[in-house]
């Protein structure tokens, strides 16, 4: 287990103080309830107010949870309204396709994978829910690098000549990848060619929330064999209506033709 950071600790400790409905609690108290030395324990009390994660009643000298902590709460209740949307949608393009079907979203250079409905095949993939991949190995996360600025996507990779690779056929220069993210921001749409796994296909498309902005995309997982057997048009529509749908539940609306 990695080492725990003492200051970090401490704080947190402080924070839970609070759970309880409307507690109001002052720095004696803090000291009491923690251990924690007194001085410390005003040093992290006025940080804490100073960053907005408590606020201070001066007539009492006692202190409450502040803005910050409801503002986390919140950013923590939309990842929520995120899955279960995520869960449904993955469902649904799965029952659609009878194919796997992933929903992903980006953290720094990787994909993390929120939802995974497997198809009836059962396919062997190196991603699971709560999964971390290179993104440039992934249609998901070509799909979610295409969307980021150009100044973002340099500062995501430290060394532009040799990008993480999963198997032979992964982008592995950041050179290929923005061509490759240029075709796909193009067709709106991301294809894996075997790129994280041997024998595995893929199509993926970007998911949007109410304000437009490419915050998810979701996928088509399909072995070679069955790939084969439709036009590659036919994979892409079904990864953009999945994404269609999921969008719509995040509440995305479609832009009037003019």
């Amino acid at each position: 287990m990695a080492r725990l950071t003492p200051a970090v600790v401490r704080t947190l400790d402080i924070l839970e103080l609070f759970l309880e409905d409307d507690t109001a609690l002052s720095a004696p108290d803090v000291v009491r309830l923690t251990g924690v030395p007194r001085t410390t324990a005003h040093e992290l009390l006025s940080t804490l107010v100073a960053r907005d994660y408590l606020q201070k009643d001066d007539s009492t000298n006692t202190f409450r949870l502040g803005v910050r902590l409801l503002q986390l709460g919140n950013a923590y209740s939309a990842r929520f309204d995120m899955l279960a949307a995520a869960n449904e949608a993955a469902r649904e393009l799965s029952n659609l396709s009878g194919e796997t079907v992933s929903v992903a979203l980006r953290e720094g250079a990787d994909v993390f994978y929120l939802a995974k409905v497997e198809s009836r095949d059962n396919l062997r993939l190196p991603s699971s829910i709560g999964q971390r991949l290179p993104a440039n190995a992934t249609g998901l996360g070509k799909v979610l690098l295409a969307y980021v600025s150009p100044q973002t996507l340099r500062g995501l990779f430290a060394d532009p000549e040799h990008l993480p690779v999963m198997t032979g056929r992964s982008i592995a220069t950041l050179a290929e990848l923005e061509e490759e993210l240029a075709r796909v921001r193009d067709r709106g749409v991301a294809f894996e060619y075997e790129e994280s796994t041997p024998g595995i296909m893929c199509a993926a498309a970007p998911v949007r929330d109410s304000s437009g902005a490419v915050v998810a995309a979701i996928s088509t997982s399909v072995p070679v064999a069955r790939w084969q057997q439709r036009p590659e048009s036919e994979w892409a529509e079904l990864a953009q209506r999945g994404a269609a749908g999921l969008s719509a539940k995040l509440g995305f609306v479609l832009p009037a033709a003019v």
